[in-house]
């Protein structure tokens, strides 16, 4: 039975959980658009988090009905080599305004600026987590063996529950957390694409009929800004 929802419970929130919260829900939607959306609604239908205003939408049974199950189609959709990076894709116009919108909705309702602020920060948020999790697919998926494809999926599920439990529970350890996050995306958004730059090219050279004395490219944990690549 949902529990009664106080219109002016979410004033309970801090300023830090509220920038926290913005902010995780930015990144997850990146990652895992559809359950953000269900664990955040039915945190607020059950009362066990104070929604603000702008989010009391994702409480309505209807929302949590579709969003339930679309976690349950990108559950299964998401671990399947191949099908992961076309479902990413198809979603990659839905995830970036979907979290510049969720992140809105934590200040919207209450101030304008601030709602602005948060639709720039989540969108922001949402376009470098996808960046990282759809190239680092796209590199996975060049292995033929589907485990590592199946591990990083289970890791991506797991993140998404904790960074949103860690914004609003421990939000100062959530926010310098979050800044790592960011820049370890940035560099594995770099080095996959470089490894995938590499994995067109050397197929490019053998449908074009030249010979390819360069061994095959090796995704390495090495800075993705070395010059000294046989490859180049």
């Amino acid at each position: 039975m949902q529990a009664a929802l106080d219109p002016n419970q979410w004033l309970t929130l801090d300023t830090a959980q509220l920038i926290a919260l913005a902010g995780a829900l930015g990144w997850a939607s990146g990652v895992r658009l559809y359950l953000a959306v269900f664990l955040t609604g039915l945190a607020g239908y059950f009362g066990w988090l104070p929604l603000p205003p702008g989010l009391v939408l994702l409480t309505h049974p209807l929302v949590l009905g579709v969003s339930g199950f679309m976690v349950l189609i990108e559950f299964f959709a998401d671990k399947i080599p191949g099908l992961d990076s076309l479902w990413d894709v198809v979603h990659a116009v839905i995830r970036i305004p979907a979290g510049a919108a969720l992140a809105a909705g934590v200040f919207g309702a209450d101030s304008s600026v601030m709602g602005l602020v948060a639709a720039l920060m989540g969108g922001s948020l949402a376009a470098t987590s996808f960046a990282a999790k759809a190239t680092s697919r796209a590199a996975i998926n060049t292995s033929p063996e589907p485990f590592s494809n199946i591990g990083a999926s289970l890791v991506e599920d797991g993140l998404v529950p904790l960074a949103l439990w860690l914004a609003v529970v421990h939000p100062l350890v959530f926010i310098p957390a979050l800044a790592v996050v960011l820049a370890l995306s940035v560099w594995l958004t770099v080095l996959c694409w470089r490894f995938l730059k590499l994995i067109l090219a050397r197929v490019r050279r053998m449908f074009g009929g030249k010979s390819d004395a360069v061994p095959p490219p090796v995704l390495s944990l090495k800075s993705p800004f070395s010059k000294n690549d046989p490859h180049v």
